[in-house]
C-alpha cells in the first residue's frame, strides 16, 4: 500500500509556535513526500503571515474557520487533506529530523491504522517545561501511558502526535466534541471496530507546553474530569490506575493530619516516594532545578487530576448528571 502523508495541524493564537514547527519540517530527513494542512481555529491572532513565508519551501494548505475546538478542526483538516494517512500534531510541537523516517519504517514493518508517539523535552526548553514534561511522561509518575517501552499493552495515542489512516477516519467520523479526551475516545471507538493501534516509540516530538503552573493545573484538572466521562461511555476500558492520583491526594492529606498526632509513618512513605521521584529526575535531567520543579509539577498533576476525577465521579455517579450537563465547558459546539 502506497502511503501518502498529510500532516494535520490545528492552531489557535500561536503564530510564533507554528513557525517553529514549520522550520522543523524543512529539516526532516528522507525523501518521503508530504503535505501540511494548517487549520486556524478562529484565532484572533492569526498565523497567516507566518505561514506565507514557508509556502515556497513546503507544500502547505491553510484554512481559517470559526472556533469549534481542536477535535473538530482536525476533522476539518482531514476532510480537506489529499493524502491517505494523516499525521496529527499540536502546534506547540517541534519535529526531530528523523521523525518521518521512523514512522515510515514502523508502518512498513507492522502496519496499523492508528499510531501514537511519545513527547520529549528539547535541551533548549525552560526548566519549567522540562519539569512538566518529566512529570507527564515518567514511568514513576504516570505509568508510562503517554509513550514508553513499558507502556500499557493497548496504547492510546494522544493527538499531539498521532497517526490515523483515511479509512479509519471515515469509518469513525473522527474526533468527537469533548476536549480534552477526544483522542482516547477516538482510539477506543476504533478498537471497537476492530482496528489496531500501536506506539512508535522512536517517532517522538519535542512538546513545548508553553504553560504556567496555573495553566498546568487547569489542563490536568480537565484531564481528571473527563476520565470518568470516558469510563461511562466505554465501561470496558475502566482501570483501577485511573484512581491512583485521587488515592494519592487522599493519602497525602491523611498523612499530614495524622502527623499532628505524632503518627509519622504515612508521611515517611510519601516523603520516600518524593525522594525517589527527585533522584530519578536528577539522573535523567542532570539538573537540581528541574528535579525540584518536577516535585512541584508532580504535586500539581496529582492534586489537579485527582480532585477533577473525584468531582466528575460524584457528579456522574451520585448526582446522575449527564456529562454535558455537568461539565458544559468540556464540550465544543460544532
Amino acid at each position: 500500500m502506497q502511503l501518502d502523508f498529510s500532516f494535520i495541524i490545528p492552531v489557535y493564537n500561536r503564530p510564533d509556535e507554528i513557525e517553529e514547527l514549520l522550520e522543523s519540517f524543512i529539516l526532516l530527513e528522507g525523501d518521503t513526500k508530504f503535505e501540511i494542512v494548517i487549520v486556524e481555529d478562529g484565532s484572533t491572532i492569526t498565523s497567516k503571515k507566518n505561514i506565507e513565508k514557508y509556502k515556497s519551501k513546503l507544500n502547505i494548505s491553510y484554512y481559517f474557520k470559526e472556533n469549534t475546538g481542536p477535535g473538530d478542526s482536525r476533522n476539518y483538516g482531514m476532510e480537506k487533506a489529499k493524502g491517505n494517512y494523516y499525521i496529527i500534531l499540536d502546534s506547540d510541537c517541534v519535529l526531530p529530523k528523523q521523525y518521518l523516517k521512523e514512522v515510515v519504517m514502523s508502518l512498513k514493518d507492522d502496519y496499523v491504522d492508528c499510531y501514537g508517539g511519545p513527547d520529549a523535552a528539547h535541551e533548549s526548553f525552560t526548566n519549567l517545561q522540562k519539569a512538566i514534561n518529566y512529570s507527564m511522561t515518567s514511568f514513576i509518575t504516570t505509568g508510562g501511558i503517554r509513550g514508553h517501552e513499558k507502556s500499557v499493552n493497548k496504547f492510546q495515542p494522544r493527538s499531539f502526535n498521532m497517526g490515523l489512516s483515511k479509512e479509519a477516519f471515515e469509518i469513525s467520523n473522527g474526533f468527537g466534541r469533548v476536549h480534552p479526551g477526544e483522542d482516547p475516545d477516538l482510539t477506543i471507538r476504533l478498537w471497537k471496530k476492530g482496528y489496531r493501534t500501536k506506539l512508535i516509540s522512536k517517532a517522538f516530538v519535542y512538546h513545548k507546553r508553553r504553560i504556567s503552573w496555573s495553566k498546568f493545573h487547569t489542563q490536568v484538572n480537565k484531564f481528571g474530569k473527563v476520565r470518568p466521562i470516558l469510563n461511562q461511555w466505554h465501561p470496558a476500558t475502566k482501570k483501577i490506575t485511573y484512581w491512583f492520583p485521587s488515592i494519592f491526594v487522599i493519602c497525602l492529606c491523611v498523612s499530614i493530619v495524622v502527623a499532628f498526632f505524632k503518627m509519622f509513618l504515612p508521611l515517611y512513605f510519601v516523603l520516600a516516594y518524593y525522594s525517589i521521584v527527585f533522584i530519578l529526575a536528577l539522573v535523567e535531567t542532570k539538573s537540581f532545578s528541574v528535579s525540584f520543579q518536577s516535585l512541584i509539577a508532580l504535586t500539581i498533576q496529582f492534586y489537579s487530576y485527582g480532585v477533577g476525577f473525584l468531582k466528575s465521579t460524584f457528579m456522574l455517579k451520585i448526582l446522575k448528571k449527564e456529562p454535558e450537563e455537568a461539565f458544559p465547558k468540556l464540550f465544543f459546539k460544532t
